[in-house]
C-alpha cells in the first residue's frame, strides 16, 4: 500500500514539474535517440546528404509510466539536386506533452549547397527556416493548490490562465557538415538563430534558446581489403559524438554501432555532464531502399523507477530515381553518417 502511495506521488510531482514548465514555456526542444534516423532535425546541412531522395517517419514515447510523459511525431523528405550541387527537404514534427496538455507543431523548409573541395572532401552548409504553433489545453492541468495531502485532487486552482493558449513562431537554423570518403564526418548545428518566444506569459521570459548541436563519427571497416570484390559484403564499426547545448541544459552522447548487412546494433550513452542519464540500446533492419529501427532509452538517473524509459520506432525509404544514385563513386560521395 506504501509502495502503491510513493508511486502515486512520484507521478504527481512528476505532472508538477511538467505543468510549472508550460507555465513559463516551452523550454527545451523534442529529443530524438535516433539521432541520424532524423537527419533534417538534427543538422539542416544533411539535407540530401544521401544522394538520393528520402522519406523518413519518426515517432518516440518518452516517460511512458507518467502522466507527463511526451510523445513526438516526425516526419521528412529530402532530396539531391546535382546539377546545382544542393538539396532540399520539408519535414513536420508534433510534440504532445502531458496527454495533450500542451502540443506543439512545425514545419520546416530546408536548403543545403554541397561543396566539393578535391574528389575526396566535401563540405555541406544548410539552412532552415520554421513555422510552429504552440497550443495549451488550460482544463487539462494539475497545479500544487489542487491538491490535499489526505484527499487527493479536491480544489479549484487559483492559478490565472493565459490570455491566450494558442502561440505561433517563425524560426530559424544554420549548420555546416564536413565529410572525407566514406570514413569520417563531423558537423555543427545552430537552432533559434533568432531567440523567438514561444511561451504564453512573460516575452522576456519565454525565450526559445539557441540550441548548438557538435556531431562526428567514423566508419571503421573489418573486413581485410584482400578479402573485398564485387559481392563484397561490409561489416563495419562506427564511432560516434554527439553534444547538445540550450542555455543550462547539456548533453553528451558517445555511441557505437555495428554494421552487418541487413542488420544494425548500436548502443549510446546519455550523459548531461554532471550525471549520467540514460543508456539508449537499438536494433535496426536495413533492406535495399528499406530500413526500420527501434530503441530504447534505459533510464539510469534518479527517475529510473518512475518514468519507464523511452521508446522510439523510425522506418525510412530511400527511391531509385536513376542510374546516377546507384553508382559507387556517388555512394562514396554521401556523407558517411550512420541510418539510426
Amino acid at each position: 500500500m506504501i509502495n502503491h502511495m510513493n508511486k502515486q506521488l512520484t507521478k504527481f510531482v512528476m505532472t508538477l514539474i511538467l505543468s510549472a514548465t508550460i507555465g513559463v514555456s516551452w523550454a527545451q526542444d523534442p529529443i530524438f535517440s535516433q539521432f541520424y534516423a532524423n537527419p533534417l532535425y538534427l543538422n539542416p546541412a544533411l539535407a540530401g546528404s544521401a544522394l538520393t531522395p528520402r522519406l523518413t517517419l519518426n515517432y518516440r514515447n518518452q516517460w511512458p509510466s507518467l502522466d507527463a510523459n511526451f510523445v513526438t511525431y516526425g516526419a521528412s523528405y529530402d532530396q539531391y539536386l546535382p546539377n546545382i550541387n544542393s538539396g532540399v527537404g520539408v519535414s513536420f514534427i508534433t510534440d504532445r506533452a502531458g496527454q495533450g496538455a500542451l502540443v506543439n507543431g512545425g514545419i520546416s523548409a530546408l536548403y543545403s549547397y554541397r561543396l566539393k573541395l578535391n574528389r575526396e572532401m566535401f563540405v555541406n552548409f544548410g539552412v532552415k527556416a520554421s513555422f510552429f504553433q504552440n497550443k495549451l489545453d488550460w482544463n487539462s492541468l494539475t497545479w500544487g493548490d489542487q491538491y490535499d495531502p489526505t484527499r487527493g485532487l479536491v480544489f479549484v486552482t487559483e492559478e490565472t490562465p493565459p490570455t491566450s493558449t494558442s502561440k505561433s513562431i517563425v524560426d530559424f537554423s544554420a549548420g555546416a557538415v564536413y565529410s572525407y570518403k566514406d570514413i569520417f564526418f563531423g558537423g555543427i548545428a545552430v537552432d533559434h538563430l533568432t531567440q523567438p518566444s514561444n511561451g504564453f506569459y512573460d516575452d522576456k521570459l519565454s525565450k526559445l534558446h539557441i540550441k548548438t548541436t557538435i556531431h562526428a563519427g567514423a566508419v571503421i571497416d573489418l573486413r581485410n581489403k584482400r578479402y573485398r570484390g564485387a559481392r563484397y559484403d561490409r561489416i563495419t564499426v562506427s564511432p560516434n559524438i554527439i553534444y547538445q547545448q540550450q542555455q543550462n541544459f547539456k548533453q553528451l552522447n558517445i555511441g557505437v554501432y555495428l554494421n552487418k548487412n541487413p542488420f544494425v546494433i548500436g548502443t549510446w550513452y546519455r550523459h548531461d555532464v554532471t550525471n549520467g542519464d540514460a543508456v539508449i540500446v537499438l536494433l535496426g533492419f536495413q533492406h535495399e531502399n528499406l530500413k526500420f529501427g527501434y530503441s530504447y532509452d534505459i533510464t539510469i538517473s534518479k527517475l529510473q523507477n518512475a518514468t519507464g524509459g523511452a521508446h522510439e520506432i523510425s522506418v525510412g525509404y530511400t527511391f531509385d530515381t536513376g542510374s546516377q544514385y546507384r553508382s559507387r563513386r556517388t555512394r562514396l560521395d554521401a556523407i558517411p553518417s550512420p541510418s539510426f
